[in-house]
């Protein structure tokens, strides 16, 4: 027995009634997400997500043990962790799940309980009014029963917005009213992941609304009335699958949201500081680890291709191999040490501590290039001109072709489908859109500085550890003005005096 969580077809079936308005650029507007070309396959990797916790072959690893009364397991991604072992049992689902897409659905319903119990924490940190903690609560209790599907947006204002020449006018939302129902927006919010899939978005702090002398956040439902996503447009993508295995398969369609005197019921409206941060405790090591299974997947790909290659015992590509093994077991060991030095919320919430997530973060950001052009580099020029199945089929090709790239224990087509998955993997359009996103998903390196600045806690310990040995009296250390700096601001844009708004 699964606790309430719903099957693939019955997500499927939920978005094809419930009457969102998407659209998608350079297509136009989406009449049905689960079938149209820019979101039907998508909606599919989707449904094999919830689809896989009911497959017996998954089961250990995507659910915990039976309770011991009722028999009921628990899906991994919806558990509200309280111990080390939690943690990394989460950890060992979400690497399973993520590795099979090359680490690019980086946004799954899991992550939206992530999304939940972050709120749930801010709440407890920041704002503990029982009836605050009661809507947060019961939230995230309807994601883990039910699975339905959050996504994240930070709540900043499209550029548009950013640069009117009213100061005030700069928030992404405001609020037109209020009632006994709850408060009515509208406004323009900025980019997020997975919007035409998700069926709500938590909109964070960056949106700017204050309401009884605190920042206000809030859960919007994409189908609500007055909401219209907008997506960027498609990925480009070969039609042929046998160029294309992976990005006919993975479109995450980043995009904003619009709302238009949208109904969020008091339920769904939370209070806090204007501080993001804390919401983000899960976040970030779940965003790791979709690096990480990206990084994993790049690996095992240099491992088949230096096979196929005829490598395996070229020195040069064994020293490329290596460094690869190098930067994933750094970001691998730093994602263990989080689980296993955790940090404690008051309440008993165990959350991965952040210092070592930062650090992986770090070393992730700094590398991932490096490890997208070790894999351009090891197979050879064979990566450039690597056939297609059709041109494999075509008789004045076939022999010439099959002479080519055949050999060694391989044919032609199957030497040619590794290298076109390396080609789609790390030289086609889902490489570059997931380059370009990460770059803006959670402030880069300078915001991931500012932030293990702040979360490493030894600064004092250390400093004044080292003056015991010398045998003469020291004064005493303080360096918490290090740690206390503020993070790094979000980039401040200005519009030209006199320039039409």
């Amino acid at each position: 027995m699964i606790g309430g969580l719903r099957t693939g077809a019955e997500y499927r079936e939920a978005l094809r009634r419930d009457g969102r308005q998407v659209w998608v650029l350079g297509e136009g507007k989406v009449e049905d997400v689960t079938t149209h070309p820019a979101t039907a396959g998508m909606v599919e990797e989707y449904v094999r997500w919830y689809d896989r916790h009911f497959e017996p072959e998954w089961q250990d690893t995507v659910l915990t043990a039976p309770d011991p009364t009722t028999g009921k397991r628990m899906p991994w991604g919806y558990v509200l962790p309280k111990s080390a072992d939690d943690l990394s049992a989460m950890a060992r689902c979400f690497c399973a799940t993520t590795f099979p897409t090359a680490g690019n659905i980086t946004h799954t319903p899991a992550y939206g309980q992530l999304i939940a119990l972050g709120v749930l924490g801010m709440l407890y940190e920041q704002n503990p009014d029982p009836q605050q903690i009661a809507n947060a609560s019961g939230y995230r209790q309807l994601i883990a029963k039910t699975g339905r599907f959050l996504t994240f947006s930070a709540g900043a204002a499209t550029i548009g917005y950013r640069l009117r020449e009213d100061p005030a006018e700069r928030v992404a939302l405001k609020i037109v009213r209020e009632s006994d129902k709850g408060l009515v927006l509208s406004g323009k919010i900025g980019m997020h992941t997975s919007p035409a899939y998700a069926e709500d978005v938590y909109v964070g702090a960056l949106s700017g609304v204050d309401y009884q002398g605190r920042r206000a956040s809030f859960i919007v439902p994409v189908a609500g009335r007055g909401v219209t996503t907008l997506c960027r447009k498609v990925s480009s993508r070969h039609p042929n699958p046998f160029v294309s295995p992976l990005s006919r398969r993975f479109d995450e369609l980043d995009g904003q949201m619009w709302l238009d005197n949208v109904l969020i019921p008091w339920e769904h409206v939370f209070l806090h500081d204007p501080v993001p941060e804390p919401v983000a405790r899960w976040l970030f090591w779940h965003q790791l680890y979709c690096w990480l299974m990206k990084a994993e997947f790049t690996l095992g790909l240099g491992f088949a291709l230096a096979h196929a290659m005829g490598l395996a015992s070229h020195e040069p590509t064994i020293e490329y191999l290596v460094d690869l093994i190098i930067d994933v077991q750094t970001v691998r060991s730093c994602q263990t040490a989080a689980e296993r030095d955790p940090q404690f919320t008051p309440q008993g919430f165990c959350y991965p501590n952040h210092n070592h997530v930062a650090a992986g973060s770090i070393t992730m950001l700094r590398t991932r290039q490096r490890i997208s052009e070790i894999l351009r580099i090891l197979p050879g020029s064979s990566l450039v001109v690597a056939p297609s199945d059709e041109d494999l089929a075509l008789p004045e090709l076939a022999k010439g072709l099959e002479e080519s790239f055949a050999g060694s224990g391989y044919t032609a087509k199957q030497r040619a489908a590794l290298l076109q998955l390396a080609w789609d993997h790390v030289s086609s359009a889902l490489d570059a859109r997931e380059s370009a996103f990460e770059l803006h998903a959670n402030g880069g390196l300078l915001a991931w500085r500012g932030r293990i600045r702040r979360s490493f806690d030894r600064y004092n310990e250390l400093a004044n550890g080292v003056l015991k040995a010398l045998d003469i009296d020291m004064p005493e250390i303080d360096l918490g003005s290090i740690r206390a700096a503020p993070l790094a601001p979000r980039r401040v844009v200005q519009p030209r005096p006199g320039s039409p708004t």
